[in-house]
């Protein structure tokens, strides 16, 4: 029970972390206020944590492993290309809506993953996705669903449309996350040469690849973490 009691506290620390993050931005985050409103010292936090860096890591890496561990979930229910690609559209505007805070404090902050020290664990995961994103639209080209082009520079296209998400949307603004989803996904697609009728389909906020979002949502994956040695 004192495990599972600490293993809460530290998800707790974590959990508001996290939102100040989203709030205020890495820099205006600081220990004295997440210890504050949780009603706690800051050497509470230091011991479970160390650094506000290795705090900011842990979000940045459980934010990609949920996120790997759900494209593959999605892969295996959706074996089209143009279906992936709309898929990962949809999911990635649901993070918006669903996972407002942690889904900030990713996108927010997703620049300290180029060369920061102690980020090398999260920028490997963030790869990792970037890779599958990489793969697909390579497969997609080369079994004719894509027009030929350059697929680093398209998933670039892909995730600047959805991670510079929490500068503008509003889940509860004038359009629904599907809305946006749909329209997101059903541009990306015409302009790989995806002809209308299916791209159309993919991007349904109502359709078959919406549906498998929602399912694989709904199971709430994560990659397991790395155990030490």
């Amino acid at each position: 029970m004192a495990g599972h009691a600490r293993g809460g506290r530290r998800s707790e620390i974590l959990g508001t972390f996290t939102r100040h993050v989203a709030e205020r931005g890495y820099d205006g985050a600081n220990f004295s206020d997440v210890a504050a409103e949780l009603g706690m010292s800051k050497g509470t936090i230091v011991h479970h944590f160390g650094t506000k860096d290795r705090m900011l890591a842990e979000v940045q890496e459980r934010y990609m492993r949920t996120r790997l561990a759900e494209a593959n979930a999605l892969f295996a229910r959706l074996p089209g290309a143009a279906e992936r690609i709309a898929a990962l559209v949809h999911a990635g505007v649901r993070y918006s809506a669903d996972e407002p805070a942690t889904t900030v404090a990713f996108q927010r902050e997703v620049v300290r993953l180029v060369d920061r020290p102690g980020m090398e664990s999260a920028r490997a995961l963030r790869d990792a996705y970037r890779d599958l994103v990489v793969g697909v639209l390579r497969d997609g080209e080369a079994d004719g669903t894509f027009v030929p082009g350059d697929a680093r520079l398209r998933s670039l296209q892909m995730f600047g449309s959805l991670h510079w998400m929490w500068t503008w949307f509003d889940p509860d603004g004038r359009l629904e996350p599907g809305a946006v989803a749909a329209e997101f996904a059903l541009t990306l697609l015409r302009g790989l040469g995806v002809a209308e009728t299916a791209a159309r389909d993919a991007a349904d906020p109502a359709g078959a690849v919406a549906a498998a979002v929602d399912g694989v949502l709904a199971l709430r994956l994560t990659e397991p973490e790395p155990t030490s040695a």
